[in-house]
C-alpha cells in the first residue's frame, strides 16, 4: 500500500512520541541498528522543527527530549514500570503521534484511545499479537510499516502497512569512489549461522580474495564461531571483532563488496543501505527483503547460489560505485526517509 503525496496534509509543526526498547541507548555506540534509525529521525525531525520526545535508555544521547525508562532490564516487572510511565506520559503529552520502535505491548493501555500510533517493524512481525492489538484498538488510530516490502506485505491483509525502508545518515559515511584491485571482501554482521559467515569465508577461500569479518559474537554462538570461524584465521580472512561507527566507515569505505550470504530472510539489513553509501557494492542471497535492497547490475548482485556469488565476486569490479552511492542517497538518506514517516503521520492525523 502506498501513500499519496496530500496538499491538504498537515504541514505545522508536529508533537511526536517515539519509542524505543530500554536496553540500548539511542544513538548506540556498537550494534543496535533500530537505535540507528530512531536517532537519524529525530534529527531530521527536529531540523524540520517538529517537537519529538524520545522513551528510551537513560543513557541516551539526543536532540529530542529524552524520557528515560526506568528501567534498562528486560524482565516483567520493569517492563510493567515502564509500560505504566510511558503510557501515563503519553496520556498527558497531547502528542500528534505515537511512533513505536519498541514492543508493540508497551502501547496496549494507549490503543483504544483516539491518539495515532504507528508501528514500524524492524524483523518478522508477530501476526498473532497484531491480530490481539487489533481487537482493542481504536480503528483508524493505528497504521504499521515494515522496513522492507517483504515485512508490510505480511501486515498488509490485517491492516494498514507501509514499506519505509531503513536509512542512514549520508554525511556520517564518507564515498570512497576507487578501491585498489586487491581491496578485500568484507562481512560486516553478527557472527552466526543464519547470517552466512562460513559462506563468506567459503568465498574468500574460493576466488583467492581477502575477507575481514567484523561483528559481535552472540553468547549462543560462541561455538559456532569457534568450529566454523576461528580455524579458518589466518593471512587471508581475518576478524577484528565489533566495530563503532567510525571504524565501520573505515572498513565498509576501503572493501571491494559486503558480503551478505544470508541463511534466513533479512528483513532489511542496515549494513547494506551503510556500505552503498560508502559506494561499496553488496553481494548477497536472493532471501527477505535483499532483492529489494540490491539492484542487479547497479549497486551490486543478488545470487541464487554459492556458484552465482562466486561469480558476482569475479564481476564486481564492475560496478560504478558512483552509481551505488547515488542509488543510496536517492532512497537510504535521512531526508527521504523522514519524509515517507512524516506524509503516513500527517495522512492519519487528516483522517481523524
Amino acid at each position: 500500500m502506498h501513500l499519496k503525496n496530500n496538499s491538504s496534509n498537515v504541514q505545522r509543526p508536529l508533537n511526536i512520541a517515539l519509542t524505543a526498547d530500554p536496553t540500548i541507548p539511542v544513538p548506540p555506540q556498537f550494534y543496535g541498528g533500530i537505535e540507528r534509525i530512531i536517532d537519524m529521525l529525530i534529527q531530521a525531525y527536529t531540523e524540520r522543527g517538529h517537537a519529538v520526545s524520545l522513551f528510551a535508555h537513560r543513557d541516551s544521547k539526543t536532540n529530542a527530549t529524552l524520557i528515560p525508562y526506568r528501567s534498562s532490564s528486560s524482565g516483567k516487572i520493569e517492563f510493567l514500570k515502564n509500560c505504566v510511565m510511558v503510557n501515563k506520559t503519553i496520556f498527558r503529552g497531547n502528542f500528534d503521534v505515537v511512533h513505536s520502535f519498541g514492543r508493540l505491548a508497551l502501547l496496549l493501555p494507549v490503543l483504544p484511545a483516539n491518539i495515532i500510533k504507528i508501528m514500524s517493524y524492524q524483523r518478522e512481525p508477530t501476526i498473532l499479537q497484531i491480530k490481539k492489538a487489533l481487537k482493542i484498538t481504536k480503528p483508524g488510530s493505528i497504521a504499521f510499516t515494515g522496513c522492507s516490502r517483504y515485512i508490510s506485505d505480511q501486515i498488509l491483509q490485517l491492516a494498514p502497512a507501509y514499506p519505509v525502508f531503513n536509512g542512514v545518515k549520508m554525511g556520517t559515511y564518507r564515498f570512497q569512489p576507487d578501491v585498489p584491485p586487491q581491496a578485500p571482501l568484507v562481512f560486516l554482521g553478527r557472527i552466526e549461522p543464519i547470517k552466512g559467515t562460513h559462506i563468506a569465508i567459503e568465498m574468500a577461500r574460493t576466488t583467492g580474495r581477502k575477507l575481514i569479518i567484523a561483528g559481535n559474537i552472540p553468547i549462543e554462538h560462541q561455538s559456532y564461531f569457534d568450529n566454523s570461524v576461528k580455524p579458518f584465521l589466518n593471512d587471508q580472512v581475518s576478524y577484528i571483532g565489533p566495530v563503532n561507527d567510525e571504524q565501520k566507515n573505515q572498513l565498509l569505505g576501503s572493501a571491494l563488496a559486503l558480503l551478505m550470504p544470508v541463511q534466513w530472510n533479512e528483513p532489511f539489513g542496515i549494513v547494506m543501505a551503510e556500505a552503498m553509501a560508502c559506494g561499496t557494492p553488496v553481494i548477497g542471497f536472493n532471501r527477505g527483503a535483499l532483492p529489494e535492497i540490491i539492484i542487479n547490475g547497479i549497486n551490486g548482485f543478488c545470487c541464487e547460489s554459492v556458484k552465482d556469488m562466486e561469480t558476482a565476486i569475479g564481476e564486481i569490479e564492475n560496478i560504478d560505485r558512483h552509481r551505488v552511492r547515488k542509488d543510496a542517497v536517492s532512497r537510504f538518506s535521512a531526508d527521504v526517509i523522514a519524509d515517507q514517516y512524516l506524509n503516513i503521520y500527517r495522512q492519519l492525523i487528516n483522517r481523524k
